[in-house]
């Protein structure tokens, strides 16, 4: 039981941490059509930048101002460059953004070099959120924070005792990317600045009639769109890893949240999020083959069909394709994605 739930929660945490990613990515999709192929290296900048300031004033000092300077990154070149190119179309868009990734990718190699970082948590966040305790006498328990040694051990060999923690870093994570969906729904939905960027969007004639700077909105939206991915780069590189590598890691998955979700559709990247996260989690927890699967079941197989190599695959190794593998199915079934109003 206690492998089922803390394979669960390390799901969520991970399906929210590409659902901070891919929020700012379905921001700026939503309101400009813009599909930002550099959204990843925004990521790896917060990152990055967290990791800088962290050494000089500190972790949570840091979670505010890294995504700051990452969002006016994003409106500095939303200003610069992407706006003039808007004008020819979505191709000319997504080769300038894709330019831009690997500029980001050879300043960070340049300035921070090519290893990874020792980006490391606050003190507060570095110990477990809880500990799962299943005893087989009193069976399964909760413990806020890390469980003693003594609590984990039995004296008695017949007594089985099995402590699972579950980091605090994910936990933050968690809550984090939950506070988010909520406050973009909120600023969308429920205030005058939300009301405005959707006004420019639809209606952007009419909303420069009434005195709206239409290209200052899209400014500030891009650049509100990159900061969040810097948000989910300074939480996610203090909680896994920071390195150049991590904007490649994380950077084609979130087109694939995007795409499955629903294109422009916040509730759709979130479920998508979420989705792809557990699945993901679980066949890398499973380590299953056809083989394995055949013998609990009593079946028998031949010699020739025991050596075919893709019988022995087993479910954690073909765990990074199944994203893409259901990126395809909704294409097919469904292009508009799973909360999608235009077609993907």
């Amino acid at each position: 039981m206690e492998f089922f739930i803390i394979s669960m929660l390390n799901g969520l945490s991970y399906g929210l941490l590409l659902f901070m990613l891919s929020s700012g990515l379905t921001l700026i999709f939503s309101m400009m059509g813009v599909l930002n192929f550099a959204h990843a290296s925004f990521y790896m900048a917060g990152a990055y930048f967290g990791y800088t300031i962290s050494k000089w004033v500190g972790f949570w000092p840091a979670l505010i101002v890294a995504p700051v300077l990452v969002g006016a990154c994003g409106a500095v070149f939303e200003r610069l460059t992407l706006r003039k190119v808007h004008k020819f179309g979505h191709v000319p868009e997504l080769l300038v953004t894709f330019g831009l990734s690997y500029i980001v990718l050879e300043l960070v190699q340049l300035i921070w070099g090519r290893t990874a970082v020792e980006f490391a948590p606050p003190e507060v966040l570095r110990d477990s959120a809880f500990t799962l305790i299943n005893h087989s006498a009193h069976g399964l328990s909760v413990l806020w924070g890390s469980a003693p040694a003594d609590m984990c051990s039995s004296a008695d060999a017949a007594i089985r005792v099995v402590c699972s923690p579950f980091p605090a870093t994910r936990g933050f994570m968690m809550l984090v990317a939950l506070l988010m969906l909520v406050s973009l729904w909120l600023l969308l939905t429920r205030t005058r600045i939300g009301l405005v960027i959707q006004a420019a969007l639809t209606h952007p004639e009419m909303a420069e009639s009434l005195g709206h700077n239409v290209p200052r909105v899209f400014m500030l939206v891009f650049g509100a769109g990159t900061g969040l991915a810097g948000l989910a780069g300074v939480i996610g590189g203090s909680t896994f890893v920071t390195e150049p590598a991590m904007s490649a890691t994380v950077g084609s998955v979130i087109f694939v949240v995007v795409v499955v979700g629903g294109m422009g559709s916040l509730s759709g990247a979130f479920l998508a999020s979420i989705l792809i996260g557990v699945i993901q989690t679980f066949a890398v927890a499973f380590d299953y083959s056809f083989i394995t699967l055949c013998a609990q079941l009593g079946l028998s197989l031949s010699d020739a069909a025991r050596e075919n190599s893709f019988v022995k695959l087993t479910l954690s190794q073909v765990a990074p394709i199944l994203p893409y593998l259901f990126l395809v199915l909704i294409l097919i079934f469904r292009p508009k994605g799973l909360l999608g109003t235009r077609e993907g």
